[in-house]
């Protein structure tokens, strides 16, 4: 048993346990396990009684709101486990200052972090909040639900029931970032050359409403990922990646960011895959296993995931990544997803038909399909395909970066699978 983000070890009682309890309580819970050192080993408390008492009673004294927490002795080996519930009451303060953890250890919440505490623990999402520019135009808005919803008159009766105006309150953020012009950034795309040094196009969408930033990134990926090719006498349009799966990404990008992180939703657009990286990691209550399988959805901008909902920019709620994935079912290339504490990137590849495979990455695809069931090394690779290690460690390479193959690990223990 390992130290991770949710179980930390201490040999003894310091008032350092403290700032773990706060970060527990102000996220998703976890466990301090005392009388066991940093390797694991148990080395036991010499009075687990009173060592409750002391424990109950510094969490009772210096952590405030007083947090959900209960305590259990191992008789066996004399072992303390406190185990923290993450709280409804957020934030929990140790010393006047909230805690986070990253990875193994505890560290102090920086601002936005503590804002968005503040925020969860008054039950409201960022895009409520009153917006701070009280004089708004709807043009775009008003457009898009004419097109898509029929509408023949438009009236703040007409945003207060798609929850963007309150009598009381005036308009609030998700309503700034729907009207014409506000001050937030954008979307931020770049075509690269061979390189990433040779920049042949950058266009930025922002300041204005997501809806006209979703509609230019698209006119963006169509001028370079589609062309029409003619066949006998028709004309046919072609596609080097799907524009569903590019459309539900961008989509996904802008329901789901956090909009108090100023920073742009990053397009980047290679030779051979586009890269949509948006600020913020997944919303609280989704792990990134639930993510992936495309079946669970808590949004983190319910606003602005319902009004897209209404325009038909996204199908349903939970479903972004399976339609990605359904858009590349007849592909050999598939999408990859990388997902941190601060952000979530999407790669869309070429489909299979727009990309050049050679003998090499072949071979190692067949390989890899045949044992579909096992992780496979490059060792095992190379002696499957009675080849040199170095030449299927960089073909693997190859079709890991083309989003055919998936990595799983690090250093010697790094397996490959065919990507699903």
């Amino acid at each position: 048993m390992k130290e991770n983000k949710n179980l930390e070890f201490k040999s003894d009682l310091t008032n350092s346990f403290l700032k773990t309890v706060s970060a527990f309580a102000n996220y998703d819970g976890g466990k301090i396990i005392f009388g066991v050192d940093d390797n694991g080993e148990n080395i036991g408390i010499e009075d687990p009684k009173n060592f409750c008492l002391d424990v109950e009673n510094k969490i009772n004294d210096n952590i405030k709101p007083l947090p959900d927490y209960t305590l259990e002795v191992n008789e066996r080996t004399k072992v303390v486990t406190l185990s923290v519930k993450g709280g409804n009451y957020k934030p929990y303060f140790y010393k006047s200052k909230a805690y986070k953890r990253s990875d193994t250890a505890t560290i102090e919440a920086d601002g936005f972090e503590l804002k968005r505490l503040i925020l969860e623990g008054e039950n409201l999402s960022y895009e409520e909040l009153s917006a701070q520019n009280q004089e708004l135009s709807f043009n775009e808005l008003e457009k898009s639900l004419r097109n898509q919803l029929g509408i023949t008159s438009f009236s703040k009766d007409i945003l207060t029931s798609l929850g963007l105006y309150d009598k009381e309150k005036g308009y609030n953020k998700a309503a700034e970032l729907l009207s014409d012009s506000n001050s937030y950034p954008g979307i931020d795309a770049i075509r690269f050359g061979s390189n990433i040094s040779i920049i042949l196009d950058r266009m930025t969408f922002e300041n204005s409403s997501i809806l006209e930033q979703y509609d230019g990134a698209v006119n963006l990926f169509c001028k370079y990922y589609q062309y029409e090719e003619i066949i006998g006498s028709k004309r046919e349009n072609k596609e080097l990646i799907p524009e569903k799966a590019f459309r539900e990404a961008i989509a996904n990008a802008l329901v789901h960011r956090t909009w108090d992180v100023p920073a742009s939703i990053n397009v980047s657009m290679f030779e051979k895959c586009i890269e949509i990286t948006s600020p913020g990691g997944l919303p609280k209550g989704i792990t990134i296993d639930e993510y992936l399988a495309g079946g669970l959805s808590i949004p983190r901008n319910p606003i602005i995931c319902s009004i897209f909902l209404r325009l038909k920019l996204i199908e349903r709620f939970g479903t972004g990544i399976r339609r990605i994935n359904e858009a590349y079912k007849d592909s050999e290339t598939k999408p990859q997803y990388f997902v941190t504490d601060s952000m979530i990137k999407i790669s869309l590849p070429l489909i299979e038909s727009q990309v050049d495979i050679s003998d090499n990455e072949r071979l190692v695809l067949n390989i890899l399909k045949k044992y579909g069931n096992m992780n496979l090394t490059s060792t095992e690779i190379a002696e499957y395909a009675n080849a040199g290690k170095t030449k299927v460690v960089a073909t693997l390479n190859k079709l890991v970066e083309s989003g055919q193959v998936t990595k799983n690990g690090n250093g010697r223990g790094t397996t490959y699978t065919v990507s699903k």
